[in-house]
């Protein structure tokens, strides 16, 4: 596979972005929420694709802290890096936006997820209990915290 493209993507990519989101989500965000949430102060998107959309990521910069909202990568494309990628190029646009940290959550049964954000340099600094839930099955978040003033990523 070649290296995707990654460029940012405006509220008029929300239905790619929504189409990405529900290949990696049971509870997909509609393309009118992902249009809401990147019209919003702060808020970007950024797109991988190469001959099709691979992935994406949403975040927003809110003062000095920056918050990756999702971040969906498609199936035939997991394991490539481009997870990776999209979460390099949100640190930085959070680093231009302002931000001295970049933090998430993520649903404890995830551990592909939470390897990623550990190579990128992420370290858990919290736990929601019950945060998630998968079906009737509560699930915990781990908050993860990037300094953005490291080297990484």
């Amino acid at each position: 596979m070649s290296r995707p493209h990654l460029a940012p993507a405006g509220p008029e990519a929300a239905p790619v972005l929504a189409e990405l989101h529900s290949q990696a989500f049971d509870k997909a965000w509609s393309a009118q929420d992902i249009s809401a949430l990147i019209g919003g102060a702060g808020a970007y998107a950024v797109l991988a694709q190469d001959t099709a959309p691979l992935g994406m990521i949403m975040a927003r910069v809110l003062f000095e802290e920056a918050e990756i909202l999702t971040l969906a990568v498609a199936p035939s494309a997991r394991r490539r890096g481009i997870g990776a990628a999209l979460v390099v190029a949100a640190a930085g646009l959070a680093r231009q936006g302002g931000a001295q940290a970049l933090v998430l959550e993520v649903g404890e049964d995830n551990p592909a997820a939470i390897a990623l954000y550990g190579a990128c340099g992420f370290v858990r600094v919290g736990r929601r209990r019950n945060y998630y839930d998968r079906g009737g099955r509560q699930i915990d978040a781990l908050l993860m915290r990037l300094d953005l003033n490291s080297e990484r990523p």
